[in-house]
């Protein structure tokens, strides 16, 4: 591509043949042999002796041969072979236990970071045995929490909260200070 429109393209080939005219010629005297073209000999053709007329390109292998294999490895895989793949009914089964955990974990985290939320869920629920037995046994597990110091990440959280919630924020209409 060139910025003048009346230069003529010059093809993109992998392999030029011919170099064009240097810009910059060579000063009286100098000689610049990277401008000289290059003769590059034809590689030989195949002599008729080694064409198989009933060859097939597709016959050959394009896999690398296999490396040797380590004695031990080989022990293993035929004292342990690879099972089948698991059909659809085992794959269910592998994600029933993924998501199982993953709300077990979740749960666990909830209930050593977030109990004071299962207290005021306590507190919205109509009297009874029940939400009273579930209010007990939340503030029992907040105050050994607490001990522990993990009620800390939701108190300073909320502190942020209720010292934005509380600032004065200047207003366009305010004069400045």
């Amino acid at each position: 591509m060139t910025d003048r429109p009346d230069e003529p393209e010059i093809p993109l080939a992998p392999f030029p043949t011919a170099l064009p005219a240097s810009p910059f010629p060579p000063l009286d005297g100098e000689t610049a042999p990277y401008l000289e073209p290059v003769e590059v000999e034809a590689p030989p053709a195949d002599s008729p002796s080694d064409w198989i007329a009933t060859a097939d390109a597709h016959d050959l292998s394009t896999a690398p041969e296999p490396a040797p294999i380590n004695p031990l490895l080989a022990l293993g895989r035929f004292a342990f072979p690879p099972g089948e793949p698991p059909d659809e009914e085992g794959l269910a089964a592998r994600d029933r236990r993924w998501t199982s955990r993953v709300i077990v974990v979740a749960g666990v985290f909830l209930l050593i970071f977030n109990i004071a939320s299962v207290q005021n869920w306590t507190r919205q629920q109509a009297p009874g045995w029940v939400t009273t037995t579930v209010g007990r046994l939340a503030e029992v597990w907040s105050e050994q929490m607490a001990l522990l110091g993990a009620d800390r990440p939701r108190e300073t959280v909320r502190e942020g909260y209720e010292r934005a919630r509380d600032a004065e924020w200047a207003t366009p209409t305010d004069p400045p200070p």
